[in-house]
């Protein structure tokens, strides 16, 4: 019996790596497609409806006309989330002025306990037109997977049910003012060097 939940184990992991890998694989492929000037195979964003952290629901065609920093996370993750809305939050303040061409959009990947509420204390810790989107888990599941988002619960030796950390992707999305992708940022991207890529495209 031993053997057997060893096995069921460690076959867990292998599908959760897997999993992983090739969202990672996707995301990474089309932003090379993208840098290169071809057209994506791989088609990363789409429509979500979710809930702000003011209690509006909100659609991604309420952002047309701006760019759009979106990242997945939750907030009780303890060092990668708070990191990368840092930096988006540095990358606006490098770019001043022009930074109102962007919208900042932080995505939980958490609904259970990512409330409305929740998120609305979280976001105010960052930028102040940092919009944080909730939702029902399906409606959150949606947006993960138009943006090609690996997530997975992952509970803590001996914690309650409530007890638990959030295995994910950690991409800052870029996307156009028509609503469609144009690359990403990989995890660990210094705010310097976004705000030098997204400078030009913002300046006209």
């Amino acid at each position: 019996m031993k053997t057997r939940l060893l096995r069921i184990a460690a076959a867990s992991v292998l599908a959760i790596a897997v999993s992983a890998g090739i969202a990672w694989w996707q995301v990474r492929s089309a932003t090379t497609t993208v840098e290169s000037g071809t057209k994506s195979a791989v088609p990363i964003g789409g429509p979500f409806t979710l809930t702000d952290q003011q209690g509006k629901t909100v659609t991604d065609a309420d952002f047309r006309g701006k760019y759009m920093l979106i990242y997945f996370g939750y907030t009780y993750c303890p060092d990668v989330c708070p990191t990368e809305l840092g930096v988006m939050t540095q990358t606006l303040d490098q770019l001043g002025p022009k930074a109102d061409k962007i919208q900042p959009v932080f995505i939980t990947i958490d609904p259970d306990r990512d409330t409305v509420a929740h998120m609305k204390d979280y976001v105010a810790l960052f930028h102040p037109r940092l919009v944080g989107l909730t939702g029902t888990p399906d409606q959150v599941r949606e947006a993960a997977r138009a943006y090609r988002v690996y997530y997975a619960k992952a509970p803590q030796k001996d914690g309650k049910g409530d007890d638990y950390l959030m295995d994910h992707s950690s991409f800052i999305y870029l996307m156009g003012p028509d609503g469609k992708f144009v690359g990403v940022y990989p995890g660990g991207t210094s705010a310097d060097k976004i705000a030098q890529d997204l400078s030009p495209r913002i300046a006209g």
